[in-house]
């Protein structure tokens, strides 16, 4: 038997693992890694079943390319060689499209090799998962602070209040707040004295644990935290720490906002919302979180904005037990170019980039919409728009129109079999690991590399892939990482001496040097359980990219989204609407073919409050009906969701899937029901809380 050590990589909670492996390299058992300083042996149950992951059966192990409707294996040199010529017959590089997936953010791959692949295509068509999932947070913080990446994290170790709208951390596992054993550290809030609320549509395992569970009706967010900014001013209860512009502009957009007025939109009582705020003022220390249940809905980027808003009224911002920011092991220096939305436009809607991102929700219109421009080329990685993007049989469609695919996928799954080639990456435990991306969201700052557990053998990794996809679309020949170290240190007018056994750990080892603790490749190795960095301390005003050096508290942009949401705010809301929801052993669409983590708690119902169902007659099964599709759906009555309010969970519907666990319990896919014409202005974000619906019997 072998033991390694690990990094979880199927969410964002990094907790550590400890495998036992055996002599043929299969993994006989997965624990929580007890030495590791973040998670301290936390596990769950994606983490126990990695191994069940790791070894699918159906996970391709040799490129495939289609030939009608037939896959033949190819050597990799023939499936690169089949993209290379497709490549060359395309023109005009604005005819291609790349679609990012979520499981990207969880490689070293995804996030070292992604960005020199879209510059080598030279191609402003850039979709992902983040507008169907993140964009509303990432903007915000953009406006407010300059970065869309200096996100502050609620200091969840030392407040005395949390208050958290949509957020289901006890399924998610914590989602832009990296959190091991998130659920504990909920706990200990208690424990000390402290208080958690949890605001929202459903009672979840996460509202059931809180000190306070607060109904609202899906989509209206940010008419009740305008009406908790409204009572802080109106009772004289602010108390700013941080230097700011824009003070005096929220103060005026607030008094539209009365709780009483908010009360009948949002559904909760006046008397909650003023003492919700009166609360949050008191405390000693207090945090406001939302997550995706207020990001996918209509004025999703308000919401986020407000968040941080109360955060910084309440004198909470940059503040221990407040909401702080973190500082990675790898983070670089920011450009001090404000951040900015909308520097390109799409070609069909007109909608603005934000990130270099378009919405996801217009790729289908630029795949159908004929035209210069049309998009024929379409490469994909680690990502299932099919089920995860709205209207999905919409694009399930169009990407059947396309010239050519190339999917980067570990699966033949209901996105990629569209593909004209798939490349797939190894198994997790052939790949080294690095949390880019979470670690910057981190409630406590951590670092640890997990190097790959299993040789390669004659494949490449995932990041020689990309590497060599990027050199084919732009036609140099050479190596892509040492391009990449030699500009980066010329750059920053340093010389260093490297270490790493693979280009990425090479890349890796600069961005450690260089990064703020001055840490290296080698310290990691030397510290396979992670490294303690300490726990968050103030960066402001030092953190900012703002023109102006200030937290912006009223950007331009949002203050006109103002306008549209008090337009809305006397709107009656539709009789009934669909949100979705998490599972524990769930994470979107990746994770349903391994038998261990379907079944039992973690099934495709519409979960309905009993008062609906014998209102409208409805039995066993019923026909959910939006402005985009209909389904079918098996119903689960439960006092734990609002009257008028139905759940679907994300990620389902793979009847006649070629992976066969996943077929077996195909489910139904929400985003037949989800309009891809309704987006959150700001950022283009997907709609997919608040969709209107009606139901019927069968």
């Amino acid at each position: 038997m072998t033991t390694v050590h690990r990094t979880c990589p199927l969410c964002e909670a990094v907790c550590g693992l400890t495998l036992t492996l055996d002599d043929g390299g299969h993994v006989t058992g997965v624990r929580g890694d007890k030495d590791d300083p973040f998670s301290k042996g936390f596990i769950c149950p994606k983490g126990a079943s990695l191994g069940h992951l790791d070894e699918d059966p159906d996970r391709l192990s040799k490129p495939l390319v289609r030939e009608g409707d037939q896959w033949r294996e190819v050597s990799w040199d023939e499936a690169f060689a089949t993209v290379a010529r497709a490549l060359e017959g395309v023109r005009d590089r604005q005819t291609i499209a790349v679609y990012l997936g979520n499981p990207g953010a969880h490689t070293m791959a995804g996030a070292l090799y992604t960005a020199p692949l879209i510059r080598a295509l030279g191609t402003r068509n850039v979709f992902s998962a983040s507008t169907a999932d993140q964009m509303p947070k990432h903007v915000a913080s953009g406006l407010m602070f300059g970065h869309p990446l200096h996100i502050p994290v609620p200091d969840l170790d030392r407040t005395d209040y949390l208050l958290m709208l949509g957020a289901n951390p006890l399924e998610s596992n914590g989602s832009l707040c990296t959190a091991p054993d998130f659920p504990g550290r909920l706990k200990a809030i208690r424990r000390r004295g402290g208080k958690v609320v949890v605001v929202d549509p459903r009672r979840t395992r996460t509202a059931a644990q809180a000190d306070e569970h607060v109904f609202v009706r899906p989509g209206s967010d940010a008419y009740l935290l305008f009406g908790l900014v409204h009572t802080l001013f109106a009772e004289q209860l602010t108390s700013v720490s941080v230097e700011v512009n824009g003070l005096e502009e929220v103060r005026e957009a607030a008094k539209h906002f009365p709780p009483e007025v908010v009360a009948r939109r949002t559904g909760v009582p006046e008397e909650t919302i003023v003492r919700l705020a009166r609360e949050l003022a008191a405390a000693p220390t207090a945090a406001v979180y939302a997550r995706i249940g207020t990001c996918t809905q209509e004025f999703g980027t308000l919401a986020q904005w407000l968040v941080d808003v109360l955060n910084t009224l309440t004198g909470n911002l940059d503040r221990p037990g407040g909401a702080m920011f973190p500082m990675p092991a790898t983070e670089p220096p920011r450009s001090r170019r404000p951040y900015t939305t909308g520097r390109w436009k799409s070609r069909v809607r007109g909608l603005p980039e934000a990130n270099g991102e378009l919405p996801v929700a217009t790729l289908a219109d630029e795949i159908e919409t004929p035209g210069e421009g049309q998009v024929r080329f379409l490469v994909t990685v680690a990502g299932n728009p099919v089920l995860s993007a709205p209207n999905g049989s919409r694009l399930d469609e169009a990407f059947g129109q396309l010239d050519f695919m190339v999917s980067v996928d570990p699966y033949l799954n209901e996105t990629t079999r569209h593909a004209n080639v798939i490349l797939p990456p190894p198994r997790v435990l052939q790949s080294g690991h690095y949390d880019f991306a979470l670690l910057g969201f981190a409630v406590r700052n951590y670092t640890r590399y997990s190097p790959p557990a299993l040789p390669l053998g004659e494949r490449p990794s995932e990041s020689e892939i990309m590497a060599r996809l990027a050199m084919i679309a732009s036609g140099l020949e050479g190596d892509l990482d040492e391009f990449i170290i030699d500009q980066t240190l010329q750059k920053a007018g340093v010389e260093l001496q490297l270490t790493g056994e693979t280009g990425a750990e090479r890349r890796l080892d600069m961005m450690l040097k260089l990064g703020p603790y001055g840490l290296s490749l080698e310290k990691l190795r030397e510290n396979p359980h992670g490294l303690d960095l300490g726990a968050l301390e103030p960066r402001l005003p030092g953190i900012l990219r703002t023109a102006s050096g200030l937290v912006e508290l009223a950007p331009p942009q949002l203050m006109e989204d103002v306008e549209r949401l008090r337009e809305r705010l006397d709107q009656a809301p539709p009789e009934m609407v669909l949100i979705g929801r998490r599972h524990l052993r769930s994470n979107n669409s990746w994770m349903h073919n391994v038998g261990t983590l379907v079944g039992g708690s973690n099934r495709c119902t519409l979960q309905i409050n009993p008062a609906d169902v014998a209102r409208l007659g409805l039995e066993q099964q019923a026909v959910i009906t939006s402005a985009t599709g209909r389904l079918t759906v098996t119903l689960e009555p439960t006092d734990t969701i609002m009257a008028g309010v139905v759940s679907l969970p994300h990620g389902w519907g793979h009847a006649g899937s070629a992976q066969a666990v996943a077929a077996e319990h195909a489910g139904v896919s929400a985003n037949v029901l989800t309009d891809d014409s309704a987006i959150d202005i700001p950022s283009g974000n997907a709609v997919f809380n608040g969709v209107p619906v009606t139901i019927a019997s069968l």
